[in-house]
């Protein structure tokens, strides 16, 4: 009998279909990580941290329907123990002051590398978010 790890359950809301794909591709093949979701706006993105549970969501800021801001603070009500990573292209200094009053838990840039991110995803939720 041997022991598996707990998996880090992970949900992925971002707009653009390269940058889904792109991120589930790179979550799929990590070990102890579980994509449990994608959208493609934020209320397919509270609707799925709803029903999963994620540790770990990767929120993109600018989407149609409703941006990532109000999505955040809509998942942090109904899932209040999940981390939210804002996960954007984005470098407009406003967006940082925005992240910083919003229930963001961590702010990654969407150039960063697949290795950083993760290592990021798995710091993250091991402290209380």
């Amino acid at each position: 009998m041997s022991f598996k790890p707990p998996s880090l359950k992970v949900l992925v809301v971002d707009d653009h279909e390269l940058t889904r794909l792109s991120l589930s591709v790179t979550l799929t093949q990590e070990q102890n990580i579980e994509l449990v979701g994608v959208a493609s706006n934020g209320q397919e993105g509270i609707d799925l941290a709803r029903e999963h549970q994620p540790h770990a969501i990767l929120l993109d800021l600018q989407m149609p329907e409703m941006d990532g801001l109000t999505a955040a603070t809509k998942i942090k009500q109904a899932v209040p123990n999940t981390c939210i990573i804002a996960y954007s292209s984005v470098s407009d200094p406003q967006i940082e002051v925005m992240v910083q009053t919003a229930p963001i838990d961590a702010f990654c840039r969407k150039e960063t590398p697949p290795a950083q991110l993760i290592e990021l995803i798995k710091k993250l939720v091991k402290q209380p978010c």
